[in-house]
């Protein structure tokens, strides 16, 4: 009998986790590599698993592509691994348990891990490897990302006729990480071919019956369950999955109750579970009607318009300045109060905020948003990076923003921690800047990261980062390009110190409808050109630039003069080209920045003079 002649008459019970069980025995390497180096070990887990109950087995080929396995040099071993995989399940089976092969998600939570064209070539290129071996089915698992999930179904439904069973990962209950509900992502996958549809991974079994509760089934409609052992607690580095394997007999029947026909575990189950669930669902008919229990469906506002023009919408029309000036490293904000308010009479759009620049710790941004924006009615534009905040703190920070109504903001990658004044401390980096981009602009539609309703959307206004200072400008414009799409409504530079620089950049991005703001910031002494040239990632003085700060030499006026000189060259170059100037503040001294400000009034005064006369 088929495995979906079966599935249609009994609950089937699935088996545990592999990856858990290997890691408990010390395991700490990739797991699927031991399909070729301990068979012995992985047919010994199968044995164990069918021995407990277990219906259905998967192979051990969760991570066996070319994108996981290239983390550890295994690429050109995919047919191998998954070749051996196959046969090792059989082995163990000996036709007493359907041997289905596992393919997980490349993409993780949050983060994209290759390119949509590398995903569906890694695919195929297991999902052959598995087909020659004749497995009973394709299980997809661990998929946060539904596009990812649909692709590869329409890709696995054109390959073969076996089953395919399709189970995606949650954050939030009865929700996807697009905010899709989980009854209607059933339904397209299973519009798209998907034999069996059904959440694993990330949530214990009672938030999966949660979860299930919104899916309408009827006879004809297969479910499937693998949750994990419990929620996860972290305990001396190590994640462990505490909960009693006796838990799960009635959870099985939980989940049956909810139209589930094949059940398994995920992460920290293991043989003594998966007898829980033989041992819960034995004799149980599978059921074929059921309360429906809808998912509150939140109405997401229009966010609250300030009516103000955002810095994208004025760069685009007229000159808009934006000048950085960077929060205290210590709690006396008198100066830093001063220096902005200066700024803010010499005629700025907005102050720029940045994220503990150069990984070291300042009175946080947002805190110093708040001041400078109620107290001084100034226009702030904050900077988040990847690499202070986990997605959690993140979010919160976010929502802190939008609820202040600090809305225009500046995402990167942020420099590392080795770097600062703690080089001890960690990095967190859970997303890059790309995918913080596409967050922000997620929540502009009302969802969280994880796809659940904000109630209101946000109206954040994202720049993003460029640095022009590279050998191959077109190289860096592609990346620029690829951050559009991510999002990004405008781009901020670093700083450019030649001419010659600006005008390569305004031919490099001519094709762009985005503002730039061109970044310009003033040498304090022949000391700082060295160390903004030799020491700063992202920042390249020029051989002249360097020579003429030398010769001002130490006298403290003269290298002022010599800066400003050539800084007001940069000024000039880059408002002929560009709407967009952005200033960075060196060391507090907002006096050099202020009569830049005032050099690109006349300016601008003398350019509409000139187009009058004409």
């Amino acid at each position: 009998m088929s495995f979906l002649e079966r599935i249609k008459k009994q609950v089937l019970v699935a088996d545990g986790a592999m990856g858990s069980m290997l890691y408990s025995h010390g395991v700490d390497r990739s797991f699927e590599e031991l399909n070729l180096t301990e068979p012995d070990q992985i047919r010994s887990i199968h044995e164990t698993y069918i021995a407990a109950g277990a219906d259905v087995i998967q192979t051990n080929s969760y991570g066996a592509n070319y994108v996981k396995l290239a983390r550890y040099g295994l690429e050109e071993q995919v047919k191998k691994i998954n070749t051996a995989s196959v046969r090792l399940a059989k082995e163990a089976s000996k036709n007493r348990a359907f041997v289905l092969g596992n393919i997980g998600g490349i993409h993780g939570a949050h983060k994209q891990l290759a390119s949509e064209e590398e995903v569906k070539r890694s695919f195929r290129e297991q999902l052959y490897c598995l087909l020659l071996e004749g497995v009973d089915g394709i299980l997809l698992e661990t998929y946060y990302n539904f596009e990812e999930l649909t692709s590869v179904v329409k890709i696995a439904r054109e390959e073969t006729d076996l089953p395919i069973i399709a189970n995606v990962t949650l954050h939030e209950p009865g929700i996807l990480e697009n905010g899709l509900f989980i009854a209607d992502a059933f339904t397209e996958l299973r519009n798209l071919g998907a034999n069996v549809t059904g959440i694993n991974c990330q949530m214990g079994p009672s938030q999966i019956v949660t979860s299930l509760e919104s899916v309408p089934i009827n006879e004809d409609t297969f479910l499937a369950a693998y949750p994990n052992a419990s929620l996860p607690s972290y305990n001396d580095g190590i994640l462990t999955y505490e909960n009693a394997p006796e838990y799960f007999e009635a959870s099985a029947k939980e989940l049956r109750d909810q139209g589930v026909r094949l059940i398994g575990g995920c992460c920290g189950t293991t043989p003594e579970h998966i007898r829980s669930i033989a041992k819960g669902v034995s004799g149980l008919a599978p059921v074929t009607e059921k309360e429906v229990i809808e998912i509150p469906r939140y109405e997401i506002k229009e966010s609250k318009k300030s009516g103000k023009e955002t810095l994208a919408e004025k760069a685009k029309k007229k000159r808009t300045l934006i000048v950085e000036l960077g929060a205290p490293k210590h709690l006396d904000i008198s100066e830093y109060l001063k220096g902005a308010k200066a700024l803010k009479e010499a005629g700025i759009d907005a102050l720029t905020l940045a994220d503990n620049s150069l990984a070291s710790p300042r009175i946080d941004n947002l805190a110093m948003a708040t001041i400078v924006k109620e107290r001084l009615g100034i226009e702030p534009l904050v900077h988040l990076t990847c690499r202070d905040r986990n997605l959690i703190g993140m979010q919160s920070h976010l929502l802190g923003l939008h609820t202040l109504g600090i809305t225009e903001l500046l995402a990167i990658t942020g420099d590392p921690t080795k770097i600062g004044d703690f080089p001890g401390a960690s990095s967190v980096f859970d997303v890059n800047s790309f995918k913080l981009l596409e967050l922000i602009q997620k929540g502009n539609t009302g969802l969280s990261f994880a796809g659940q309703s904000l109630r209101e959307k946000t109206n954040f206004n994202v720049a993003c980062a460029l640095d022009p200072n590279v050998l191959h400008l077109d190289k860096a414009v592609r990346r620029l390009e690829k951050k559009i799409k991510h999002g990004a409504n405008f781009v901020m530079t670093q700083p450019i110190y030649s001419k010659e620089k600006i005008i390569e950049l305004k031919e490099a991005t001519k094709h762009l409808d985005i503002p730039i703001f061109v970044g310009i910031m003033p040498i304090t002494s022949t000391k700082n050109a060295e160390f903004l040239h030799n020491e700063v990632p992202g920042i390249t003085l020029t051989n002249d630039v360097r020579a003429r700060m030398k010769e001002a030499g130490s006298d403290r006026k003269k290298a002022e003069k010599v800066s400003l000189a050539m800084s007001r060259e940069l000024v000039e170059t880059a408002a002929e080209h560009f709407n967009g100037i952005y200033l960075i503040t060196p060391f507090m001294r907002y006096g050099m920045i202020i009569k830049l400000l005032e050099d690109i009034k006349k300016y601008d005064l003398l350019t509409n003079k000139e187009e009058i006369l004409t």
